[in-house]
């Protein structure tokens, strides 16, 4: 499995790839939501797309769901057909309402998962998601 990690805190982004690392995943880490856009394209055009994006949501120069959007975006213009594409879960402290509703119906994240994460949770969404087994 090939995973992006995008969250400014390094201790968060460790975390994840620590855990991450336990399902024999292969990780990139990135600061921002721009880096993580880019990441993603870069990925496609080498030929080597990611399965997992852990997207933190309160990010600097582009936040969290402005990156999910434009993944979103980047993925139509790919020609990627809905079921084929990455599943984003945002990983945030932001646990209101309105945040949930924003990443599911309006950025397109495929699920959502309030800090502090830990391995339990995480291997639940991943399994429901169909990344593992």
């Amino acid at each position: 499995m090939k995973v992006l990690i995008a969250d400014d805190e390094f201790n968060n982004r460790m975390l994840l790839q620590k855990l991450m690392s336990q399902h024999n995943a292969s990780s990139d880490m990135v600061v921002d939501g721009q880096e993580a856009v880019d990441a993603f394209v870069m990925a496609h055009a080498d030929g080597e797309p990611y399965n997992l994006i852990l997207m933190d949501i309160m990010m600097p120069e582009m936040d969290g769901h402005k990156a999910v959007s434009a993944i979103r975006t980047k993925e139509k213009e790919l020609g990627i057909h809905p079921s084929g594409e990455v599943k984003i879960i945002m990983v945030t402290a932001l646990d209101s309402p309105k945040d949930v509703i924003k990443a599911y119906y309006r950025d397109g994240a495929t699920d959502y998962m309030v800090k502090p994460v830990n391995h339990g949770t995480l291997t639940d969404k991943l399994k429901n998601l169909g990344l593992l087994s």
